[in-house]
């Protein structure tokens, strides 16, 4: 990854203190040397509303807070890298892909018993899906964030010139398709649907388990990719989608589905709430386009991948109390309907999100919360990312027609099996 790389060459040139600093350094919870608590993330899109959030929690306790963003494509190495070196900011973001392996590592604070003894955080209040992905062993690692679903983006624009009504409820995935051979123009200048081979959660997980099939089973002991359910989604997916709408792989990897869709080269895109912000700030998209639920299956069965982040601390830092003073007030009721109001995503204390559609009112934020009433988590266990990097490039190879989707699938299912059997 690139952090890991410039940290390295860094390292290398000798600047070992200005390295740290630039990588997110926070001095494994010693904080910055003047007793301010350093917060990681992520997401540049939220940091102005996280910052409001923080500066509420320093009015309120006199600890001051300072946030570090780091890019995701530097991110977990960096974190990585400072759990072994000590490093570790006080208080940051936790994933899925990689709460599993940190719990388990013991890289993050026990909280339980800071739970068990609060007055203002009760595990209950949460979702419950997303509570579990930062619990181990009956013990509590992460307070939970937040929660996102998934929305078909389309632009009204590009419908209205071709004459289609615009998605809503009553789509099937058969509608979205022939809605998107329509749109796609045969010189290239314009694609119905684009949604790259790595767009999972944002992508084809909402058709496999909308059609029936799975990715992982119930007990994450096995994978579903060779399912005949799942193979006979994503044989849909790829003859209605990838082989008839889509931009070919090559330019979806030179040009990220999104910048596609802003730049008015696509006319449907599916995407998280967490996109909300960037797509508002978007002048293209904010003019142009809109959100709808997804589409359903012949059945009527409409599914949304979902996931939710937790706020987690280091458990090796100095500033231990102080960090979970700032976990608890960012999961207070307080915090996480603020969280709402300002538009940074969708709250996961359960009844705190409805204001958090008026954030972007030219767009009906509505979808995503309707999505909320048929919701899977995004399958995960320990080894995800490994798991998961695998599938993603080799579905690459469907996307370019070097293998069949079917051997696509069961080659993923083979390798995912291989792990989750290293995994007991």
């Amino acid at each position: 990854m690139k952090g890991w790389k410039l940290c390295l060459a860094a390292l290398a040139a000798g600047t070992v203190a200005a390295s740290l600093v630039a990588c997110g350094k926070s001095a494994g919870g010693e904080g910055d040397g003047s007793g301010t608590l350093t917060v990681s993330i992520w997401d540049n899109n939220q940091l102005p509303g996280l910052k409001e959030i923080a500066g509420d929690f320093t009015e309120k306790t006199g600890i001051a807070v300072e946030i570090q963003m780091v890019p995701w494509d530097q991110y977990w190495t960096l974190l990585e890298a400072g759990a072994q070196g000590g490093t570790l900011p006080d208080v940051f973001w936790m994933h899925s892909n990689y709460s599993q392996k940190f719990m388990s590592n013991d890289m993050l604070l026990d909280l339980t018993d800071k739970v068990a003894a609060s007055d203002v955080i009760d595990i209950d209040n949460y979702y419950e899906d997303i509570a579990k992905l930062y619990q181990l062993d009956g013990k509590i690692y992460g307070i939970p964030k937040d929660y996102d679903t998934i929305g078909l983006w389309y632009n009204k624009t590009m419908f209205d010139e071709a004459g289609i009504s615009y998605p809503d409820e009553t789509w099937t995935w058969d509608t979205l398709a022939e809605a998107a051979k329509k749109l796609t123009k045969e010189d290239g200048s314009q694609y119905g649907f684009v949604s790259a081979a790595s767009y999972n959660q944002d992508g084809y997980y909402n058709a496999i388990y909308s059609m029936g099939g799975s990715v992982l089973n119930e007990d994450k002991t096995k994978s579903c990719w060779d399912s005949p359910e799942t193979i006979k989604a994503m044989d849909w997916w790829y003859d209605n989608l990838v082989s008839q709408v889509m931009p070919s792989q090559q330019v979806m990897s030179e040009n990220l589905s999104d910048v596609l869709f802003g730049s008015g080269k696509a006319a449907m895109v599916m995407q998280g709430s967490w996109m909300v912000a960037a797509f508002r700030d978007n002048e293209y998209i904010a003019e142009n386009c809109d959100v709808a639920v997804l589409p359903k299956a012949e059945d009527g069965t409409r599914i949304s991948i979902y996931n939710g982040l937790g706020w987690a601390a280091a458990a090796g830092g100095s500033h231990t109390e102080e960090a979970w003073k700032l976990l608890e007030y960012l999961g207070s009721e307080e915090a996480q309907k603020k969280q709402a109001e300002l538009g940074v995503t969708m709250s996961a204390f359960k009844g705190t999100s409805d204001t958090w559609v008026a954030c972007a009112p030219d767009f009906n934020l509505q979808a995503f919360l309707d999505m909320s009433e048929n919701m899977v988590i995004r399958p995960y266990t320990k080894n995800t990312k490994v798991w998961e990097d695998y599938s993603q490039e080799t579905m690459v190879k469907a996307y370019t027609g070097q293998m069949s989707m079917e051997d696509v699938c069961k080659d993923i299912a083979a390798y995912m099996n291989d792990q989750l059997a290293e995994e007991k």
